[in-house]
């Protein structure tokens, strides 16, 4: 016969031992992606990250299409103006990928774009243009305009000088800029030219995938003859592996031979292969206002910290 006491005990102890609902609820990754988001989005939760000594203007390039590059710019962009920072993007592809995530209208009738810029018929403070994604963010857009500039550069004086006349010091001193990142076409012509000459860093992109460091070699002679002709102060500062895919060896094996090639130079942060960060450009907006919370977005929210606690070291950093 059991006794009384002992049968209330144990149904005692079985409630006992059933999780509440509330208590579920917290421990699943959609709730955990919540209360990411929730942080990121709250002004000031994120922390301030140190400002750099001087405005650090950084050339975003690799010729191969498709590893992340604007993706690259405009995402670290955003992790940097979460955090307090004021940040300027130059869209320098023709395409306009970038000044579409920032949710710039670069079809809107009579903007004042890069390609005005660059020939001379605009003041940079006529291109800047606000992005609606975060009061820290700016944008200067490219129009279709641009992808006729290679040609009409050419015959112009200082060609490769072009961009880095136009950002003047006292500009850059207006907004109040920390950082300038110039999204470069995926090649290696006269635009990618007066990307280098603007810039003092470069940022490459590396895909974690079969033929990554592809054109990466012919990418760093270029840098080197700009280096030796145009600018001595350029120099790789960053190397960010994006589209990593853990389920594979592959990428494993390309992050291992990357760090090895590159040193320090690799940011410990790897960019996962998420589709919420493909998807986001569709939406007018970066992964880090269209989905906080995801892995994509925390992934590029910790290589923007990474990139800003470099800073004084790069600025330091003799080519």
């Amino acid at each position: 016969m059991v006794d009384k006491d002992q049968h209330v005990s144990r149904e005692t102890s079985r409630k006992n031992s059933v999780p509440t609902p509330h208590n579920s609820f917290h421990d699943t990754p959609i709730a955990a992606a919540a209360a990411r988001a929730s942080q990121v989005l709250t002004p000031g939760a994120s922390g301030q990250l140190p400002r750099p000594i001087n405005t650090r203007v950084i050339t975003v390039a690799n010729q191969k299409g498709g590893v992340g590059k604007t993706t690259t710019a405009v995402n670290l962009a955003a992790g940097l103006a979460v955090h307090g920072l004021k940040v300027l993007v130059i869209d320098l592809d023709p395409q306009g990928n970038a000044s579409t995530a920032l949710g710039i209208d670069h079809r809107a009738p009579e903007i004042a774009s890069v390609y005005e810029l660059l020939l001379g018929e605009v003041d940079i403070r006529e291109t800047v243009k606000q992005s609606p994604n975060h009061e820290n963010l700016y944008c200067v857009p490219a129009t279709l305009d641009l992808a006729g500039a290679e040609i009409e550069l050419v015959s112009l004086v200082a060609r490769e000088n072009r961009l880095r006349n136009a950002l003047n010091d006292q500009a850059i001193l207006d907004y109040g800029f920390d950082y300038v990142f110039i999204d470069c076409p995926p090649s290696l012509g006269l635009l990618t030219v007066n990307a280098m000459v603007a810039a003092r860093e470069v940022l490459i992109p590396i895909q974690c995938e079969y033929y990554a460091l592809e054109g990466v070699g012919q990418l760093l002679r270029n840098i080197e003859l700009v280096q030796a002709h145009l600018n001595k102060d350029l120099h790789v500062s960053t190397i960010l592996l994006t589209m990593y895919d853990g389920r594979t060896k592959l990428a494993d094996q390309v992050a291992e031979e990357v760090r090895r090639h590159f040193g320090d130079k690799v940011l410990s942060t790897i960019i996962p292969r998420s589709v919420k960060v493909s998807e986001a450009p569709g939406y007018a907006m970066t992964i880090i206002q269209y989905d906080p919370g995801s892995r994509g977005a925390m992934s590029y929210l910790d290589a923007a910290r990474e990139l800003a606690l470099r800073a004084n070291t790069a600025e330091a950093v003799t080519p």
